[in-house]
């Protein structure tokens, strides 16, 4: 199996989350499997590593991957809500859960998926290349209104009314079926004020990202997955999400912090009278960021 990959945040993942001997790991995300390696070699063989990931390249390098490792491995390949659900349906007890979220590095670097606005490439964008609904469906098939919705809640872009405009226009004279169409649509919207203040950066990142994660329905499988997550966790257990932009790091706060409250009486009540107590710690004050060295590194990790 190749190592050229470089996982983000290894490094604190692992020292925050401590995988220990013995341990069973639930990997959400295997991708490459650059951080499913590094925890497959602290739980040892006596540990068990499952993997999940719904993209049928991601199950070829798992294979790799459990041919070299000394633990025992599974791998599910489906959506990793229905993974934790499937895990909690079966009754599996784990001591440490953590989500890579987002799209991996093999999807962007693999051109014919249609990730990228770096290079020309077919409009697909699927995770699971099985599934129906694709880029280019909902590029030709959305009206207006509602793929300037998307382009606003998802891709948080100030543009998107003007966006979704000329995508409309320029579809009704020819179906958009390009990542490099969609760029000139995306570009050719833009006054040229508005272009120069990207510099460097391509002022389609935010239309590809909402795009990506409604083909995906990625914000709603996270949804599902954090309590499903939490459900097959055993006591003392630990979950780890590492995120890329503020739509995930939002509701992964969110539930982190709500079970680690405790009282939430009114502070003027001198008793407490809702009985809440915290079910867990966290393990860390703030989120975790990539260090200055990783960064200059792996660029893909600034995001994180």
């Amino acid at each position: 199996m190749t190592r050229s990959h470089v996982p983000v945040l290894a490094g604190e993942l692992i020292d925050i989350t401590y995988p220990r001997e013995g341990e069973t790991v639930v990997d959400c995300t295997f991708g490459a499997g650059g951080h499913a390696r590094l925890m497959a070699d602290r739980i040892g063989p006596s540990g068990t590593l499952i993997c999940v990931d719904r993209d049928p390249a991601a199950e070829e390098r798992f294979n790799e991957l459990a041919a070299e490792v000394a633990c025992d491995t599974r791998f599910l390949r489906m959506d990793y809500a229905e993974a934790l659900e499937l895990l909690v349906e079966e009754g599996l007890r784990a001591d440490l859960v953590y989500l890579d979220l987002g799209v991996s590095s093999m999807q962007i670097d693999a051109r014919e998926r249609g990730f990228s606005y770096s290079y020309d490439a077919p409009l697909d964008m699927r995770m699971d290349p099985t599934q129906e609904l694709d880029a280019r469906e909902i590029l030709n098939g959305w009206d207006e209104r509602r793929l300037a919705q998307l382009f606003r809640r998802l891709g948080e872009d100030p543009n998107a009314r003007i966006i979704a405009r000329e995508i409309v226009r320029r579809r009704a004279e020819s179906p958009l079926t390009t990542t490099g169409e969609l760029v000139d649509a995306i570009e050719a919207a833009l006054p040229a004020a508005v272009r120069r203040r990207f510099g460097g950066s391509s002022p389609a990142k935010r239309v590809f990202q909402a795009v990506r994660i409604a083909v995906n329905s990625e914000l709603d499988s996270l949804a599902r997955a954090l309590p499903a997550a939490w459900a097959v966790l055993r006591p003392g257990g630990r979950l780890a999400a590492i995120s890329f932009h503020s739509l995930e790091d939002r509701p992964v706060k969110r539930f982190l912090v709500d079970r680690a409250r405790g009282c939430i009486c009114p502070p003027d009540l001198p008793v407490c009278a809702c009985g809440q107590t915290p079910e867990a710690e966290l393990l860390t004050r703030r989120s975790v960021v990539p260090s200055a060295g990783e960064m200059a590194d792996n660029s893909r990790s600034r995001s994180a």
